[in-house]
């Protein structure tokens, strides 16, 4: 009762400040554009929490529109520093020794201050420059308040309009509490920037910092420090003689490596977070935000990208039907014809010509008449999509970035579609099954042990037949299991 009372009080404060934003029932504007600007100034008025939940909100236009969640893409995350003093206590009790002895020097003013962290630069007794992230205080309990007041709106939501429960608002209050979370420990976003950098170590034009893990726990992150142009800055680039073309041929191939051949991405490459160095390669920095995708839904996305690619619409409607978005009772031939009318129009058009909101209002406005299930765990893919187009039209709008990057989704769908890869698949699987073997055997052993000693009561006939087949099952099995080790191996040798 106290917690819904509290939350009740904050609701009004909530709605005091949408209101004087002018945007407490934004969806019914006719200049969404505008009301998007000013629900962005709202959140940010609201406070970290809100801030954090407007950027997730950014990869839902079927909640808010393609207009608003545009411009909630545009919400920065920047908040007031906190002192230098606080900085250094956190550092120290974090890290268990004097600042001095950590650092030859500490710069005490912040060079960047967001809603969970901020950033200062320092240099190393060796010589070595870095950047130092630290957690602001108390910020774990302002989110956790924050985030049981969302669930409680998600469920009054739910409640008010039943057929709000396609949106799963729930879950994708769920989500941003595991994104949350994630970055409230900033050895995550260490990990995550290892990870990314081990995995991109081999592929020129793109930069990953060195994490220093001595100097880092769950409030400090210390990271190599980045010198460079900001992407944004074009002018600049241009000045110093950076070929732009070539910048959005690394953002596409990098993006598609990440995606496609790693199944691990960097989810918030927003212009302020890559920098191109001198050499012309481009640096990222910031991975509290890191999303991952198994191979189901990386061959599902490629077989996506490929179909609107080669204006296969046919295919790519069968790829919905195949994956269960699309209810088995909807027409293919009418979701085909759809697809066809919304991305027709667009294909083989240049960037600036394109309007990524109104495509994706367009597909949201198919998925709800196709009663398409929105999938939370694509959001922050599609989010990041947005971003690096984003990019790519800032630095060269002649160029397709997703045109650059189809001869890599053509090789890469070869290989993982083609007859080899699906005997390769064939061969995981028959190896899967191998592994379970024993595990069936003793199910099987101690489920007729239950029968003989009286604790399952089958028919004699019943009971004999169960005896005769494990007698066969347990003597021949692992004659089966040589066998399918053996067309493995056929099976691993000729997709060679």
């Amino acid at each position: 009762m106290l917690r819904s009372l509290h939350n009740t009080g904050r609701l009004f404060r909530i709605i005091f400040i949408l209101a004087r934003y002018r945007v407490l029932f934004f969806w019914r504007s006719s200049d969404n554009a505008a009301t998007g600007k000013r629900l962005a100034h709202a959140l940010h008025r609201l406070g970290p929490s809100f801030i954090k939940l407007g950027q997730a909100l950014s990869t839902r236009s079927d909640l808010v529109g393609e207009e608003i969640a545009f411009a909630l893409a545009q919400l920065q995350d920047r908040l007031p520093p906190f002192s230098s003093k606080r900085a250094r206590v956190i550092i120290e009790a974090q890290l268990g020794k004097p600042l001095g002895a950590l650092f030859a020097s500490f710069d005490n003013q912040a060079k960047a201050a967001a809603s969970i962290a901020q950033v200062h630069f320092a240099v190393l007794h060796d010589g070595r420059k870095v950047a130092v992230k630290i957690l602001r205080p108390q910020i774990e309990k302002a989110f956790a308040r924050d985030i049981a007041l969302f669930y409680w709106l998600a469920g009054m939501a739910e409640c008010f309009r039943y057929d709000w429960q396609r949106f799963k608002l729930k879950q994708v209050v769920r989500l941003f509490e595991d994104t949350i979370r994630m970055e409230l420990d900033l050895r995550f976003e260490a990990a995550g920037a290892v990870r990314l950098r081990e995995n991109l170590k081999h592929d020129a034009g793109f930069y990953v910092p060195e994490i220093h893990w001595d100097l880092t726990t769950r409030r400090v992150l210390t990271l190599e420090r980045i010198h460079g142009i900001a992407i944004s800055d074009v002018e600049a680039l241009k000045a110093a003689g950076h070929d732009l073309a070539k910048l959005v041929d690394i953002a596409a191939v990098s993006f598609f490596k990440q995606v496609f051949r790693d199944g691990f991405f960097h989810a918030d490459m927003h212009p302020g977070n890559l920098f191109v160095r001198a050499g012309g390669d481009i640096a990222v920095v910031d991975f509290g935000i890191m999303g991952a995708l198994d191979l189901k839904n990386r061959i599902y996305l490629a077989r996506i990208l490929h179909g609107f690619l080669t204006e296969d619409y046919a295919a790519l409607a069968r790829v919905h039907f195949e994956a269960g978005l699309v209810p088995a009772h909807k027409s293919l031939d009418s979701f085909t014809l759809a697809l066809m009318a919304i991305t027709k129009p667009i294909i083989g058009r240049r960037l600036s010509d394109i309007s990524v909101a109104r495509l994706l209002g367009q597909l949201f406005t198919t998925a709800e008449a196709f009663e398409i299930e929105v999938q939370p765990h694509l959001l922050l893919l599609q989010k990041n999509m947005m971003i690096t187009e984003g990019v790519g039209r800032m630095l060269n709008p002649d160029v397709n970035m997703w045109q650059v990057a189809e001869p890599l989704v053509e090789d890469w769908m070869h290989k993982n579609l083609g007859t080899r890869a699906r005997l390769r698949e064939h061969m995981q699987e028959g190896l899967a099954l191998i592994r379970t073997l024993p595990s069936l055997v003793r199910d099987a052993e101690a489920a007729l042990s239950r029968v003989s000693s009286g604790g399952i009561k089958l028919h004699p006939d019943t009971l004999a037949i169960m005896q005769a087949q494990r007698a066969r099952f347990h003597h021949n099995w692992l004659l089966f299991a040589w066998i399918a080790l053996g067309v493995a191996a056929i099976m691993a040798f000729a997709a060679r």
